[in-house]
């Protein structure tokens, strides 16, 4: 009877162990291969979903170029949209986790009556684009090719929100260190200090555990893509220090994914950081209600206002038709 029920303690163990391990191995390929948000979804939620379906100030389509980034052997998808702003800026657009470049044309008809070139990528792991998504770590060294790309052109302003958020903050401050030159401005919406923290509030949002799998998950995704198993130099926080531009953190107030203390701690960091927090917006509202668009809208116009050689007016973009938001 003793040796019986041991056995059964044991099959139940292994049992135990195999359903950790195969639910880590989910948890881990649920991150690095989120759902791809295409030209076809967009058409599907009655949305535009490439820069020609955007319209101009005149009633005319916008002109843009399509194009691909070279980087570590695949080739990531860029739109190039022109600017009203001969004089503006270059704004580069990163997109969060399970977005893709269609994500960014909700804040197109904001950010071209300011910026001579409008540039949109899909990060690797999204959208049309290979591979895997690295939670924000190799995604950086795609983001700083693309910058000495065409930051020939004009001085470059990054703007990411979520995943693209840290994306854009690490970028600015690695360029700063290793090649002494930085950007104009970062504008980050929605940032996290930290990988774990979105990963563990998108696990809760899809209804799946989190307390067993996820610290494995990270320990092993440490391992391959962030340094070590502590993800050592990832903190945006501490990234944000190195800052030499100004950085404007836009936040929802009851964020549900990155919680807002995370921006609040990453905007005070920065030498020139600023805080937007919107009340009453959560992660994904940001550019959805009629009053939170009108507070993003005011604090990305300062922001350019700031900037030499860049003056919006918010008459610019009058009778142009804004996309709908994500």
């Amino acid at each position: 009877m003793l040796q019986s029920g041991l056995g059964l303690a044991a099959l139940l163990l292994i049992g135990l162990v195999i359903g950790i391990v195969a639910l880590t191995w989910y948890t881990v390929y649920l991150l690095t291969h989120p759902l791809r948000r295409t030209y076809a979804s967009a058409l599907a939620r009655g949305r535009p979903g490439d820069p020609g379906e955007l319209l101009r100030p005149q009633g005319d389509r916008r002109e843009y170029e399509s194009w691909t980034l070279h980087w570590r052997g695949g080739e990531l998808p860029v739109w190039d949209v022109r600017g009203d702003s001969p004089g503006g800026p270059v704004v580069i657009l990163s997109h969060g986790w399970g977005d893709s470049r269609v994500g960014g044309l909700s804040r197109a008809g904001v950010l071209l009556p300011m910026c001579s070139r409008l540039l949109l990528w899909d990060m690797p792991g999204h959208g049309e684009a290979p591979g895997v998504c690295t939670l924000g770590t190799r995604e950086v060294g795609a983001l700083v090719s693309l910058i000495e790309r065409v930051g020939g052109s004009g001085p470059v302003v990054l703007l990411g929100w979520s995943l693209g958020a840290g994306v854009s903050v690490a970028a600015a401050a690695r360029l700063q260190e290793e090649c002494g030159r930085g950007v104009a401005a970062v504008i980050a919406e929605a940032p996290y200090r930290f990988p774990w923290t979105p990963a563990r509030n998108v696990l809760r949002g899809f209804g799946l555990p989190w307390r067993v799998n996820l610290p494995p998950a990270m320990w092993g995704l440490g391992m391959r893509f962030g340094g070590g198993a502590g993800w050592p130099g990832f903190d945006r926080e501490k990234l944000a220090r190195n800052l030499p531009c100004p950085l404007l953190v836009i936040h929802g107030e009851g964020d549900e994914v990155c919680p807002v203390e995370d921006g609040r701690e990453i905007a005070a960091a920065a030498p020139q950081g600023g805080l937007c927090i919107v009340p009453g917006a959560g992660h994904h509202g940001l550019w959805t209600e009629a009053k939170s668009t009108a507070v993003c809208v005011g604090a990305v116009q300062r922001l350019f206002s700031s900037l030499r050689g860049v003056t919006p007016s918010p008459g610019d973009n009058a009778g142009q038709r804004s996309p709908q938001p994500n």
